[in-house]
């Protein structure tokens, strides 16, 4: 498989973030050393694994002469390109407008940046979010730097890829049906969806009718998603949810573990199931109580979570005249957001008791946890597809269904609003990163760092340079 990363003997090295921090405040490298490396490597890379959106180096390099303070201070990262930056323009993964640079940043930004990372420039994503495999008809695909022949998903998937690929230590995602989780899954790292309002968030995503969407972090070991957390909380909190705090290693307690193999619909594959039975034994030879249960779903939430996700498009499509002006063209759209808001106009008239079905499945959650700390899935029911499997331009059934057999149970913490971690514990036979999924009840996101903590200690996951 063709393998592609940029990890080299330079300023960076082979840190994450929290190593890189320590080597800042030891004077071993600086702030505009590890800011030249960091673009070196993404300039190496990004063109092949088509992972970068926009990039904002001379900025970088300004700011890195005399950094904003905060514990990341002058560790580079990326911003994924569906929140506003200042003087970087936000495309959405689209391709259906002209770009004009954001005026100031987004709420989710300022937050970002206030713990001191110091953005590069932006990532690629599919178009508005809405496929788990960024493959756009004149964009083109973003590819795994494991193997650049397959999908590197989405829909934070430039992010994945840069952060797999040794580019930066760390980046932004968002999720609004898998997006941080699926891409980790896919790349070989940590991702984290954090419980529903534990992170500011841009005006648009906090007016949804249920709010889906989380932002965090995709990173290459648990203690950078924890200090990203941590120190995140130190900038927002809110105060409806118990703080996540300090945590720098596993917990003591133990704890009990469902585990379910059967997605929303669809069973995962054989080799999937088996991966999957092995990371159960893994938690259950740490003394940790594990069950294999049903799937705890009901089956009419795969088609209320497809409308009101569609709903987005047709939204979209609807006022983005309004939003962008002359230079908007609804017919370059790809085909599967156009598919999407046909979708929905299809079956408008079941919104309404989609969204409330939605609104009420948290019950689901809340009843799961009251029994088992935490839930065990597969983040993904399928091996990683090859590019073109996705591919938009095949059409939206056959694409729609290929998305509903691979992506089968991550939705379930959207609608929620739940916590949910994607851990690389496991690998395919063919040599690719296949991520194991761990939920909890709403603000457990300090248990789920815990149990990840021990897990990365009994099986460490290597970085791609020495896999």
């Amino acid at each position: 498989m063709p393998r592609v990363h940029a990890y080299t003997d330079d300023a960076l090295g082979d840190h994450d973030a929290v190593g890189l921090v320590a080597a800042l405040a030891a004077g071993h490298v600086s702030i505009p050393e590890v800011v030249e490396a960091a673009i070196a490597r993404t300039e190496q890379v990004a063109p092949t694994l088509n992972a970068l959106a926009a990039e904002s180096f001379d900025r970088a390099r300004a700011e890195a002469v005399d950094p904003r303070g905060g514990w990341f201070a002058g560790v580079p990262t990326f911003l994924k390109d569906n929140v506003d930056l200042a003087g970087v323009p936000t495309m959405q993964g689209a391709y259906a407008f002209e770009p004009r640079p954001a005026k100031a940043d987004g709420d989710f930004a300022r937050m970002y940046l206030a713990t001191g990372l110091l953005p590069i420039g932006k990532t690629q994503l599919s178009e508005y979010g809405f496929s788990a495999s960024a493959e756009h008809p004149r964009l083109g695909a973003v590819r795994s730097p494991w193997s650049t022949s397959h999908t590197a998903g989405a829909s934070s998937a430039g992010t994945a890829a840069l952060v797999a690929a040794g580019a930066v230590p760390l980046a932004h995602g968002n999720d609004g049906g898998g997006s941080i989780r699926i891409p980790a899954a896919v790349n070989g790292l940590v991702g984290l969806k954090p419980t529903r309002g534990r992170l500011p968030q841009d005006r648009a995503l906090r007016q949804m009718p249920v709010r889906i969407v989380s932002d965090g972090v995709l990173t290459r070991s648990v203690r950078d998603s924890a200090a990203f957390l941590r120190e995140a909380e130190r900038v927002y909190r809110d105060l409806r949810l118990a703080p996540v705090g300090d945590v720098r290693g596993a917990g003591r307690a133990r704890r009990s573990v469902a585990v379910v193999t059967d997605g929303i619909g669809v069973t995962a594959s054989p080799e999937v199931t088996e991966l999957t039975r092995a990371t159960a034994e893994l938690v259950e030879s740490l003394g940790h109580r594990v069950e294999w249960i049903e799937q705890p779903i009901p089956a009419s939430f795969k088609d209320d979570f497809l409308l009101y996700w569609s709903s987005f498009a047709s939204v979209i499509t609807a006022t983005g005249r309004m939003e962008h002006g002359r230079s908007w063209d609804a017919t370059r759209l790809d085909p599967f957001t156009r598919g999407l808001d046909h979708h929905c106009r299809r079956h408008l008239r079941r919104l309404p008791g989609a969204t409330a079905r939605l609104r009420r499945s948290r019950r689901i959650a809340d009843d799961l946890h009251e029994r088992y700390d935490v839930l065990l899935t597969p983040t993904l029911a399928l091996q990683t597809p090859e590019v073109g499997w996705l591919d938009p331009e095949q059409g939206f059934d056959t694409v729609m269904a290929r998305l509903l057999e691979w992506v089968a149970y991550t939705p379930l913490q959207n609608a929620t609003g739940a916590p949910a971690i994607s851990l690389p514990l496991a690998t395919t036979e063919a040599g690719l990163p296949q991520g194991m999924m761990f939920a909890a009840g709403h603000g457990g996101e300090a248990m789920l760092l815990e149990l990840a903590y021990e897990l990365e200690e009994a099986r460490p996951w290597p970085l791609l340079r020495d896999a």
